[in-house]
């Protein structure tokens, strides 16, 4: 969902399927069939809004709180959280481990904002590193 200035929210709404997003992407600027049956409202019973329990979802509140300090950050979070998820599905590390250390990476990263594509790229290595290294201290 999307909020306005003015308060106004716009919602796209569809059956969950990645085909939808997938047809976007691909056909953009136009939209085609997608082969997703549409969204049929007088079978969705609710839509029902509740805030986030970040205790349960942690990195859900590491992804809000990197949006609110710029790109260095939301940067260095999908890098660390990458190589993070690397490690946990090679079984180096816990599930609950991940979110832990991504806020690590985040707490160690100078979060200057990058001004061109390779200071982007620069943040991105730069907290990739110090995920593995977090990783390799971690689960030894």
């Amino acid at each position: 969902m999307v909020r306005y200035q003015d308060g106004s929210v716009l919602a796209q709404l569809g059956e969950p399927d990645m085909r939808t997003p997938i047809a976007h992407t691909m056909a953009w600027p136009n939209r085609v069939n997608s082969g997703v049956k549409p969204l049929d409202f007088c079978k969705l019973s609710a839509l029902t809004f509740a805030a986030p329990d970040y205790d349960r979802y942690p990195c859900l509140k590491l992804a809000m709180e990197a949006f609110e300090q710029g790109q260095a950050a939301t940067t260095a979070l999908n890098a660390a959280n990458e190589i993070t998820v690397a490690a946990f599905l090679a079984q180096q590390i816990r599930f609950t481990d991940i979110a832990a250390l991504n806020l690590s990476v985040l707490e160690k990263m100078d979060m200057r904002e990058p001004q061109c594509v390779d200071d982007v790229l620069s943040v991105d290595a730069n907290a990739r590193e110090v995920a593995r290294k977090e990783v390799m201290r971690l689960a030894s």
